[in-house]
C-alpha cells in the first residue's frame, strides 16, 4: 500500500512501486541542488543569468567590456582581435579561485576599436600549446565563406531592438499546440539559403493561413556543419549567422507573435561538436572540462562530445543557454534534441521492454538538469512549451517534478511517423488495420501529454522519402494538373 511519502507517479502507477526509492531519489536530488544553488546564487535564475557575467558584456556605468571565461586547466587567456592587432601579448587575463579569467578593457583605451560587430577570439595557452579559440558564451559568430574560418563579433548595436509582441502569450499554443516544423535555410523557393528575414515575411503567412499556432525551428544554435541540419552546435548562444544577424531573428520571432505563432526552438544540449576550432572541446587544453573525459565523453555514433551534468560551470552553461533564448529572443519554449541518448549511459541502444530498464543505467545527473531546466522554464514564462525527444517511455518525464517526473509538458510521440512511414513502405491499401493504427496512436503513459506527428525531419530528411513523396513519387511532377489524369494523384 502506498504510504503518505509515496511520489504521486507511483500513486498513478503502482508497477512503479518496486522503484519507489528510486524516484524518491530523483525527487531528492533535486532539491538539494536546487536549495545549493539557491543558497550560493541567490535563486536558479540567478545562476540562470551567466552569460551576464561571462563572456564579452559591456558595463555602462565603468564605460568598458568585460571578457570572462571559464578555463580551471588552461594557463594563459588573452584576447586578441582587430583592436589589438591581433597581438597574442597584449591583453592578458587574470586568473581568480574558482578557475575563471578576466579582463576588463575601457574605452578609454579600445574604445574606437572594441565597437559592434568587432572581430574576436580568445588565445588560450594550455599544456597542449596556444590555440585561438572562439569564447564560449559568444553571442554572434561568422563563417567566411571561403575559408570557413569562424570568427566571434561584438554584438553591440546602439539602437536595442524594439520588440512589439507585448501582447503575445503562448496560451493556444500551450493548450493546443498544432505545430509546424521547419528549417530557415531550406524554406525558400529559390536556390541557396534561406534568411531569418525571408522566412518571416514569406512562410510565416502561408504557415499562418494553414492554421499553424506554433512553429519549431530547427538549425538557430550557430553549427560548422550545414549539412548536419543545426545539430554539431559548436556556439551554443550566438544564432547562426548563415540566415542573418541576432536582429533578424528577434524580427522573426516578434512577426510570428504578431500573428499569433508562438516559438518554440530545437535546443541542443545533448552533445556538441567535437571540432576544437569553433567549439568547447578541450577549451582549457583538458579532456574533462565541459565534457566526460574517456570514452564516456564521445558519442560514437554521433561522432560529438557529451556534456557533463553534473558539473556546477556546466550546469551554468547550459541553464543560462535556456534563459537567454527565452529572455533575449523571446523564445517561447524548446523542442529538447536527443533526450534518450542523455538519460541513460547507452543512449537508447536497448530495447525498453521491462520497467527496470528505466532505472539502469541511468545518467541521474542529467534527470536533474531536466528538473532544473523546466522548473527555470516556467518561472520565466508559465505557458513556455517544453518538449522532450524521447523514444524510450521514461515513466515521469512529462509530469511535473513534485510528482516524482522532470517537468517536460510533452513527449513527441516518435514511433507514429515511423509506423506511417511502414505502413506506405510495405503494405497496400487494403492491408492498412484500423485497431493497429488506434493502437499506436494512444499508445502513450498515462497523464502524460504525447504530440503526435505525421512526419519530421527525421523522416523526411535522413535516408528516406516524405509522406507525399511516398503517396505520389514521380506523378508529383507531372501530372498535379486536373487536365492530367492520375489514379495514384486522385488517391
Amino acid at each position: 500500500m502506498p504510504s503518505k511519502n509515496t511520489p504521486i507517479l507511483v500513486k498513478n502507477d503502482p508497477w512503479l512501486a518496486p522503484f519507489e526509492s528510486d524516484i524518491q531519489d530523483r525527487m531528492k536530488r533535486f532539491e538539494a541542488r536546487k536549495k545549493q544553488l539557491e543558497s550560493e546564487y541567490g535563486s536558479i535564475d540567478a545562476f540562470a543569468s551567466g552569460y551576464n557575467f561571462l563572456g564579452f558584456n559591456y558595463d555602462p556605468k565603468k564605460k568598458g567590456w568585460w571578457y570572462r571565461e571559464w578555463a580551471p586547466h588552461a594557463h594563459s587567456l588573452s584576447v586578441i582581435g582587430d583592436f589589438n592587432n591581433w597581438d597574442r601579448g597584449a591583453s592578458l587575463l587574470e586568473k581568480n579561485d574558482q578557475g575563471i579569467w578576466e579582463i576588463f578593457l575601457d574605452d578609454k583605451t579600445y574604445g574606437n576599436q572594441l565597437t559592434h560587430e568587432s572581430a574576436v577570439k580568445v588565445h588560450v595557452v594550455s599544456d597542449k600549446g596556444g590555440v585561438d579559440r572562439i569564447p564560449a558564451y559568444a553571442r554572434y559568430v561568422t563563417q567566411d565563406e571561403k575559408t570557413y574560418d569562424f570568427t566571434a563579433r561584438l554584438w553591440h548595436p546602439e539602437k536595442p531592438y524594439k520588440w512589439t509582441d507585448k501582447k503575445f502569450a503562448p496560451d493556444q499554443s500551450y493548450d493546443n499546440p498544432y505545430i509546424y516544423e521547419c528549417h530557415v535555410g531550406m524554406a525558400q523557393e529559390k536556390e541557396g539559403v534561406g534568411t531569418y528575414r525571408e522566412f518571416a515575411d514569406k512562410i510565416l503567412p502561408k504557415i499562418k493561413e494553414q492554421g499553424y499556432n506554433t512553429i519549431q525551428v530547427m538549425a538557430v544554435q550557430e553549427h560548422p556543419y550545414y549539412g548536419s541540419f543545426g545539430y554539431h552546435v559548436s556556439n551554443f548562444f550566438a544564432p547562426s549567422s548563415r540566415f542573418g544577424t541576432p536582429y533578424d531573428l528577434k524580427y522573426l520571432v516578434d512577426t510570428a507573435h504578431k500573428m499569433g505563432i508562438a516559438v518554440i526552438m530545437d535546443i541542443v544540449h545533448s552533445h556538441a561538436v567535437k571540432n576544437l576550432a569553433e567549439g568547447l572541446n578541450e577549451f582549457d587544453g583538458s579532456d574533462d572540462q565541459y565534457f566526460h573525459p574517456g570514452g564516456r565523453g564521445f558519442h560514437t555514433l554521433w561522432d560529438s562530445k557529451l556534456f557533463n551534468y553534473g558539473k556546477e560551470e556546466v550546469l551554468r552553461f547550459l541553464l543560462s543557454n535556456v534563459k537567454y533564448w527565452m529572455e533575449e529572443f523571446h523564445m517561447d519554449g524548446f523542442r529538447y534534441d536527443g533526450v534518450t541518448s542523455m538519460l541513460y549511459f547507452h543512449h537508447g541502444d536497448i530495447s525498453f521492454d521491462h520497467y527496470e530498464k528505466y532505472f539502469k543505467e541511468v545518467d541521474w545527473d542529467v534527470l536533474t538538469y531536466f528538473q532544473l531546466a523546466n522548473n527555470l522554464i516556467k518561472e520565466l514564462k508559465p505557458k513556455a512549451i517544453s518538449i522532450a525527444e524521447d523514444m524510450s517511455g521514461m515513466p515521469g518525464l512529462c509530469r511535473p517534478v513534485s510528482e516524482g517526473g522532470m517537468g517536460f509538458d510533452f513527449r513527441l510521440g516518435m514511433g507514429i511517423p515511423d509506423y506511417w512511414i511502414k505502413v506506405l513502405k510495405h503494405k497496400h491499401d487494403e492491408e492498412w488495420n484500423i485497431h493497429e493504427m488506434w493502437d499506436t496512436l494512444t499508445n502513450r503513459r498515462y497523464g502524460e501529454r504525447t504530440i503526435a506527428y505525421a512526419e519530421s525531419h527525421d523522416q523526411a530528411l535522413v535516408g528516406d522519402k516524405s509522406i507525399a513523396f511516398w503517396l505520389m513519387d514521380k506523378e508529383m511532377y507531372t501530372h498535379m494538373h486536373k487536365d492530367t489524369p492520375s489514379l495514384i494523384i486522385d488517391r
